[in-house]
């Protein structure tokens, strides 16, 4: 796939909650600087935190806004809706900004740029376990 399709892949499988086929978009040396989950590597982590998002979500989307790719580099401006499983009735709307860098076909590095605060339903739920 080229990087514009890896995008495009990215963002359908998250807003579809395809989690496994979105891990396969990652290189199997790839390093994530996640906002809200700080430094992940290793595809066993990857697929473990993936693993729990039907759990933590009611709903998540993640749908791009502005696209742009540049050779073996892409960054995408999106919005991202979301509904936390315990807290439902406190929408999560932010506007976010990821940057990828692509190895082989797949993503090797990747960092997400939004604001934490309307996060805080699944924060919240996260620390009450």
């Amino acid at each position: 796939m080229t990087p514009r399709e890896i995008i495009d892949k990215y963002y359908e499988l998250a807003s579809a909650g395809n989690w496994d086929a979105w891990c396969d978009l990652f290189h199997a040396d790839y390093v994530m600087d996640e906002q809200l989950a700080g430094r992940i590597t290793g595809m066993d982590n990857l697929r473990n935190i993936m693993s729990g998002f039907p759990q933590a979500y009611k709903k998540f989307e993640n749908s791009p806004k502005h696209i742009l790719v540049d050779g073996d580099q892409g960054a995408v401006v999106s919005h991202i809706s979301a509904l936390a499983m315990k807290y439902q009735n406190e929408p999560i709307e932010a506007e976010a900004m990821n940057y990828f860098q692509f190895k082989d076909g797949k993503i090797i590095y990747m960092a997400n740029f939004h604001d934490s605060k309307p996060f805080a339903p699944f924060l919240r739920q996260l620390s009450e376990g």
